[in-house]
């Protein structure tokens, strides 16, 4: 019996670490994944499941031929991560963020939005 409860409250201590441990992931971003704006946007916002930290994370935004169009380093709080934009013409962009949530794990993505038609 003690071997049976022993086994059981290791299991079950382990589950509760495991799931206290999640990452950072990408909730929504503004303008949204894969969107069309009709208007160039001035900013582009993240918003994450998790505090990150500022520190240990970035945002790249980057036009069809790479070249870069945000304003440098974002400006993060708590779950939000935003960066200015230079004025967009009409095109393809990119986004490429990394991000450390305060529980040191990191995980990172991208994405691609338009401007006009």
């Amino acid at each position: 019996m003690r071997i049976l409860t022993f086994a059981t409250t290791t299991f079950l201590a382990l589950a509760a670490t495991t799931t206290a441990h999640a990452h950072a992931v990408l909730d929504h971003a503004e303008p949204r994944v894969g969107s069309t704006a009709p208007a160039a946007p001035r900013e582009v916002v993240l918003t994450f499941s998790q505090n990150i930290e500022p520190a240990f994370s970035s945002v790249e935004v980057s036009d069809a031929k790479g070249a870069r169009v945000d304003q440098g380093k974002p400006v993060i709080s708590a779950t939000t991560m935003r960066v200015g934009l230079k004025p967009l013409p009409p095109g393809t962009y990119h986004v490429r963020w990394r991000v450390m949530s305060v529980d040191t794990h990191s995980t990172e993505g991208n994405f691609s939005f338009q401007v006009g038609k």
